[in-house]
Formats: structure tokens, sequence, C-alpha cells
């Protein structure tokens, strides 16, 4: 049966164009395109969507009123449409802490090119948001006749490990989700204690928004949170998400751990790839590592954290329960790379599990 997608934008350019891409998939159906959520309101009385697609800035009722207005009233999956400005960001931040399932950017220029040479992605993020467990919310397909791009994997980026790294001081967790990430890092970094471990963090997000939701997490949270900049330190207590747009790989000096923050093709499909962190973590830190899988669509990072177990870390996968999508958990179960499967919940005991025993190992 057909997904129905509901599609609120107050812009025919923008309602055209994804109607146009969503409509050419026969597993989804755009049972309306509407200018405001009054409209979309007076649709859903009649018929209910599975999955809608909201812009944020919109006449007589803004789409943070209505998002909360169908949450409250009868949880749905929702995209939000959002525009790659710094207000942009802060406004979906909101949208965020109401339970957007994922974001699709929308830039001011060219909105029609841009969103017809993302139409794999836009139609990808759909059907994922489609398969969302709502209980547990808190690409490049270029049009015409030209090709899929390869899916490269992590070599573009980095080699992989030889051997595992020996004992340091420090230790470093690895985390990387998709979509449903957004709630379930939260859920995640605000129950950890000020003394945790060093975290670097994958969450597949457009650019610029990832610097809103770090700023975001960084004031409920006791750790700090940052986006993480170029030669950042990984250090006790601060957990870095990699940019928007770019991929974060670990590096070790000494007995010291930073970070990189470059650019480099999509890897698995994604800029940043969860793949090159947590091979960057498998080369860099091995057996003095933690690595987590969440919450995700698709593979990216099932090949990554298998290395990570094979060079001697630590690995875990949240359960099928408690995921949005159990995507990139079960892939990873799936290739042999997964210790332990938790539930979100007992993720953070898990990690401090981890700081405090090879604490124990260190004072020895």
């Amino acid at each position: 049966m057909k997904k129905k997608v509901l599609i609120v934008d107050d812009s025919a350019v923008i309602r055209k164009v994804l109607s146009d891409i969503l409509s050419k998939d026969p597993d989804l159906e755009v049972m309306a395109a509407v200018v405001d959520p009054i409209f979309a309101m007076a649709k859903m009385e009649k018929e209910w969507p599975d999955v809608i697609l909201l812009d944020v800035e919109m006449p007589r009722m803004d789409g943070i009123t209505f998002l909360r207005k169908i949450m409250a009233e009868h949880p749905t999956p929702v995209v939000i449409c959002s525009t790659l400005t710094t207000h942009g960001a802060e406004t979906t931040m909101q949208a965020i802490s109401a339970g957007v399932v994922d974001i699709i950017e929308k830039p001011k220029v060219n909105p029609k090119e841009f969103m017809s040479d993302e139409a794999k992605l836009i139609i990808d993020v759909v059907k994922s948001a489609a398969q969302a467990k709502m209980k547990n919310i808190t690409i490049k397909k270029p049009v015409g006749d030209r090709k899929i791009a390869p899916k490269l994997t992590a070599d573009a980026m980095i080699m992989p490990a030889g051997s595992a790294m020996t004992q340091t001081t420090d230790q470093i967790v690895a985390i990387g989700t998709s979509t449903g990430g957004i709630q379930a890092l939260e859920a995640v970094l605000t129950a950890l204690p000020r003394v945790s471990p060093g975290i670097v963090i994958v969450q597949h997000m457009p650019e610029k928004f990832t610097a809103s939701f770090s700023e975001r997490l960084n004031g409920i949270c006791e750790i700090e949170v940052k986006e993480a900049s170029d030669r950042d330190r990984v250090v006790p207590g601060r957990a870095l998400i990699a940019p928007g747009g770019k991929h974060l790989m670990l590096k070790r000096s000494g007995a010291q751990y930073h970070v990189e923050v470059i650019d480099g093709p999509l890897v698995s499909r994604h800029k940043p790839s969860v793949d090159v962190l947590f091979r960057s973590v498998a080369k860099f830190a091995g057996k003095n590592s933690l690595g987590v899988i969440m919450t995700g669509m698709g593979d990216d990072g099932a090949s990554g954290i298998t290395e990570m177990h094979n060079t001697g870390a630590q690995t875990i996968a949240q359960d099928e329960a408690s995921c949005v999508v159990y995507g990139m958990p079960n892939e990873a179960v799936k290739k042999g790379g997964i210790d332990k499967i938790v539930s979100l919940l007992d993720i953070p005991q898990e990690i401090m599990n981890f700081y405090e025993a090879e604490g124990v190992h260190r004072s020895r």
C-alpha cells in the first residue's frame, strides 16, 4: 500500500517540486499539497497522512504551532523542510524538541534546481519517516538520465586500521545515528554526568543545523556539547558533533586525541558519514574505544563499527524496540560487529560502565 504524504508549504514552487518528486515513486502518494496548516487541517479531517512534509514559516499558523498540535492529538511522522539560515536553524531546533523525525534543507536560492538534484535524498527521507515508530519519538540522485553516484566506502577518506592501538590513558566513545537520532542523542547525552568519557558523534543532519543542535544540547546537558572544529581535543566531559556537510575523523597525537573536520566525497551516501568516524576510531583508538550505533535508516556505520569490534573496541547497538527506525543497528548486528544490544535508556549506563571499568584498569 502506498504511503500518503501531505505537503504543507507556502511556496508554490516548493509544493510543485516536492509533489513531482514524490509522485514519481511507486510507493508514495501525495494526498495534497497545501499553502498552510489551516488548509492542511481541513484535508486531515477527511484523510490522515502517513507522513507530513512541513515548512516552518507560513502565514496564519506557523509550522511549530501546527507540529505541536499534531503531536499532542495524533502523533505522525513529520519531516521539516527548512531554509538554510541561522534563523531557520534556530526555528528548526524548536521543531526538533517538538518531535520531528528528520530535516530536509530548503535553500533560498534556486530551490527548484536544488531539490530536483536532491530527489533521491528526499524520497529516502520520506520513506524512512514513514517507517518511524512514533512511540519512540520524545544521495544524491540527479534528475534526467544522469546516473546515481557510486556508493563509496570509508576507503575514500581513510585507510583501514592495520592493528589495534595500544592502551592509553584516554577512552573514546563514538556514536553514530540518523533518523530518530535527534531525540535519541538528547536522551543519552542529558543522562550523562559531568565526569564522562570524551565522545565523538555523527548525526546525519544538514549543514548549519548541527551548530544550533549542539548549542541546544549544551544548554541542557551536564557535559559540554559543541559542534566540532578542526583540531578540537577529545577530552572527558565533552561531546563533539560532526558539522553537517563535513566528515569527522579521530586522530591521535601521543596519548592525546583530537578530531579533524574535513571535506570529501559522500561515504555510504552521507557526509558526515558514521563509517568514516568509526573507521578513524578503530585506527587511532582501537581497544581504548566504545562504539555505539543507534536508530537510523540504511547501513552507514555498520561496516565501521565492525572494524572497531575487530580492533578490540567494545561495541553496542540500540535495540529494535526503542529505535525509531531499526536500520543501521540491524545492519551492524548482521555483520557480526556488535557485542551487546541494549535499549536506548540503557545506553548512558553502558557508556559509564565502559568509562569506569577502564578507569579501574588505569589505576592498577
